[in-house]
Order: C-alpha cells, then structure tokens, then sequence
C-alpha cells in the first residue's frame, strides 16, 4: 500500500510542477503586458495631433488680432479725444494771447501819457472822494470784465497792496491798466503751458494709436491663409500653322 501511494505520487509531482510552471509563466507574461500597456499608452497621448496643433495655433492667432484690433480701436478714439483736446486749448492760448497784447498795448499808451504833467485839481475832500469814487468804479467795472480776481477787486476797495485812492486818476488808470496787464500774462502763460501740455498727450496718443495699427495689420495678416504656392504652366509647343486651300504636290522631275 506504501508503495501505490509512494508511485502515485512520484508521478504526480512532475505533472504539478509544470503546470505550475505554466502558470507562473502566463502570470509573469501578463504583468509584463500590464506594466508595459500604460507607457505605450502615455507615449500616444504625449504625441501631439498635427491638425489639432495648427487649428489651436490659428485659434490663438484670430483671439489676439481681435483683441489687438478692440486695443487699437480704443487708441484711435483716445488719440482723437486728445487732439480734440489740443485744438481746443490751442484756441484758449490764442485768446489769452490777444488779450495779453491789447493789454500790452493799453500800458504802454498809458505809461507814454504819464510823462504828461498831471492836470491840477483842488485838493479837497470832494475831490478826493471823488478820486475815491472813480477807483472803486474802475476796479468794479474791471472785475465784471474778468480783468481783476475777488481778491485784487477787495485789495482796491480796502485800500491795499499799493492802492490810494488819492492819487489823480490818471494816475489810477496806469496803475490799473498794469495792474490787468500783468493779469492778462500770468494767464496767457498759464493758457500756454496746458496748450503744451496738451499737445504731448496728443502725440503720445497718436504714437500709441500708431503701433497698435500695424500691429492689427501683422496679426491680421498671420491669421490670413498663405496663398498656395503657384503651379509654374507647361511650356507651350508652337503649332505651325496650316493655310487653308494649301495643298501637298510632289515635285516634278526633269
């Protein structure tokens, strides 16, 4: 009996270990299959598709001409805004221009009539209140006119910063005539200095408007399609050309 189970199994083991041995080898194979599937995997997913590139690049291209072309838009109406401006504030300094000169002008007739002797009057308080009168009516009158500020205008009333009111008025009319002259160049100087002020905005305005129109021009021209290169046409044969009626003879001989 020991024997039988002692020959059983001696023959039994071998066809164990080879079918073992199979199995392990399938396992081995499949893990291999397994581990080596995901790379080959990866490595298909990492190669991009020609077509889809160039459709997103060309996607890319037509987003940024619209949006330099939204950009450039916005420039060309801020440059336009800001010679507008200009134009406008060139006008404004050529009004405080001529103003300054008539003002000019008026002083240097009135210091010309000062070398005059003043006319003589009767000092007395009716003739000073008198003076005062005219001087505060000046001052008023140059006021409303724009020629004085407030604070010049309570000056005269209060009798300061130089101003008497017993002087003859002539005297007065060359002290206000100078008085609005200088006024006059201070906003003239002033009217200038926007105008120049105005005049760089504006230029700045236009060289940013100038660089986002060509660069509208070179993003538009990159999302346009190359044109297909042109194919060169075959080299014509020339035909001889028949005339009609023309017959073939053969020659004759002798």
């Amino acid at each position: 009996m020991s024997q039988t189970v002692l020959y059983h199994f001696l023959t039994a083991v071998p066809e164990a270990a080879a079918i073992w041995s199979a199995l392990l080898v399938s396992a081995f194979g499949l893990l291999a299959v397994l581990v080596a599937r995901p790379d080959r995997d990866g490595a298909a997913d990492l190669e991009p598709d020609p077509v889809d590139a160039e459709a997103l690049h060309r996607a890319d291209l037509a987003r940024y001409a619209d949006e330099v072309a939204v950009a450039a838009a916005g420039a060309a109406q801020t440059a336009r805004r800001r010679r507008e401006r200009w134009l406008a504030v060139q006008d404004e300094a050529e009004r405080a221009w001529v103003a300054f000169d008539e003002a000019e002008a008026a002083a240097r007739r009135l210091a010309g009539a000062a070398a005059l002797p003043a006319p003589r009057t009767p000092h007395t308080p009716s003739e000073y209140a008198a003076r005062e009168r005219w001087l505060h009516h000046a001052a008023m009158a140059a006021h409303w006119r724009g020629d004085l500020t407030a604070r010049q205008l309570a000056d005269v009333l209060a009798h300061r910063n130089g101003w008497d009111p017993r002087r003859h008025p002539a005297e007065q009319e060359i002290v206000l005539a100078r008085t609005i002259r200088d006024g006059r160049r201070a906003a003239w100087e002033a009217a200038a200095e926007r105008e120049r002020q105005a005049w760089r905005d504006a230029e700045l305005a236009a060289d940013a408007a100038r660089t986002l129109a060509a660069e509208t021009y070179a993003a538009a021209a990159a999302v346009r399609p190359s044109p297909a290169p042109r194919v060169a046409s075959a080299s014509r044969v020339p035909v001889p050309t028949v005339v009609r009626g023309a017959r073939w003879r053969p020659a004759r001989v002798g």
